[in-house]
């Protein structure tokens, strides 16, 4: 839903909002936010409001001592665990310069103008998601373990699936927060669970699983449980993915998720580390059904990128990202890589190519030499990501 800025303001008198969020991110994705009386919106949306920029990942290398956040009116929502007597409001926000300029780290930024590309060249992607994550009984001092909540498996039902109910109440949340979750299971995983979203435009992908992170979280909390969304919680169980499926046509209706597919195969030994920027990812491909080679298929097993045709449309199902890449940054690329496929109407490999990379190192070397990744990241973010600062 779109919002104007006085709607937004109206929105805050009529609904007794008594705290507003203003949200943003790191470099990796992490959602940082400050908390300003409402009194101070209309301030925020007209110079924004200060952070010390210094401070935070991907930023540490800006000219100006202060950054300043201006809130998106369109993310408006009320966050529905907080009290309804002085409710809590939440935006997104750009990080801008003090002349008014979006921040050029800013991976929000980033991602508006992979869409504003994809635009003008007259093409529509579309995204949707599956994220997995494990919930985990926490200590008497409220400290995380490792204990699973349930030992249930792929697709099962109570009473063995316990987080059932604990599924159903992240879903209905996340709905009245404005999301749209399509289905949710038990995963093969003792504890772990799968919630997936409706294909969506990029960028409200982007902050939909932002969101959606923040929410598992807090309700897990709720219920006294750690949700762990990290790529290897248990050694020798499923790792966590962040299966990423992706719908690409120009304006005509013509399909051309294909060449979009192939584009992103061309360039994914080199965007591995975006996509999986932690050591512990480099455990999870490779093991159980994750995949650890450049290759496709139409067979739904372990391969790298899954494609479906199903009524009339192409679904090109990315398996390798896990949650701990940054959604805005992740998404910029692949729409960079598609893009680059669809204007060379570039076709499928027709056999396996190399291995992914086998360690974050290692992908931090392909992506410091990849002509690619200098075109379309921003140097203070690529040497955050291959810990060159």
């Amino acid at each position: 839903m779109s919002y104007t800025v006085d709607e937004v303001l109206n929105h805050i008198e009529e609904e007794d909002v008594r705290f507003v969020r203003l949200a943003f991110r790191d470099a990796f994705g992490v959602q940082k936010n400050i908390a300003v009386m409402p009194g101070e919106v209309k301030k925020a949306f007209d110079i924004g409001m200060p952070i010390n920029a210094r401070s935070v990942a991907g930023f540490s290398e800006s000219p100006y001592a202060s950054l300043y956040l201006k809130p998106d009116p369109d993310t408006l929502t009320i966050l529905p665990w907080r009290s309804e007597s002085g409710k809590v409001l939440r935006m997104f926000c750009d990080v801008c310069t003090p002349e008014g300029d979006v921040y050029a780290s800013d991976t929000r930024l980033l991602l508006k103008k992979a869409e504003e590309r994809a635009k003008k060249a007259g093409i529509a992607f579309r995204f949707g998601t599956e994220s997995e994550f494990y919930l985990f009984l926490k200590d008497e001092n409220g400290n995380p373990t490792k204990i699973p909540y349930d030992h249930a498996g792929y697709l099962d039902i109570a009473p063995d699936d316990r987080c059932e109910n604990i599924r159903r109440e992240i879903n209905l949340t996340i709905e009245r927060m404005g999301l749209t979750p399509e289905r949710s299971h038990h995963e093969r995983g003792p504890g772990q669970n799968e919630i997936d979203f409706h294909y969506a435009k990029p960028l409200k992908a982007a902050d939909q699983i932002t969101t959606f992170k923040m929410a598992v979280r807090t309700i897990a909390d709720r219920y006294g449980l750690f949700a762990d969304f990290s790529p290897m919680p248990l050694p020798e169980q499923p790792g966590n993915g962040y299966h990423i499926n992706l719908y690409a046509e120009r304006k005509d209706g013509e399909d051309v998720a294909l060449m979009a597919a192939a584009g992103i195969l061309e360039v994914i030994r080199d965007i591995t580390v975006f996509l999986n920027p932690t050591d512990d990812s480099y455990s999870r491909l490779g093991s159980n059904t994750a995949p650890d080679r450049v290759n496709w298929s139409r067979e739904g097993k372990s391969e790298l990128m899954y494609i479906e045709s199903f009524h009339g449309r192409t679904r090109a199902e990315l398996r390798s990202p896990d949650a701990s890449g940054n959604p805005y940054l992740v998404y910029a690329l692949l729409i960079h890589a598609g893009l680059s496929g669809i204007e060379r109407s570039l076709p499928l490999p027709e056999a396996d190519g190399d291995l992914l990379p086998s360690s974050r190192k290692e992908a931090g070397i392909a992506a410091m030499k990849s002509a690619f990744v200098q075109q379309f990241v921003p140097e203070e973010i690529l040497r955050v990501y291959c810990n060159q600062q």
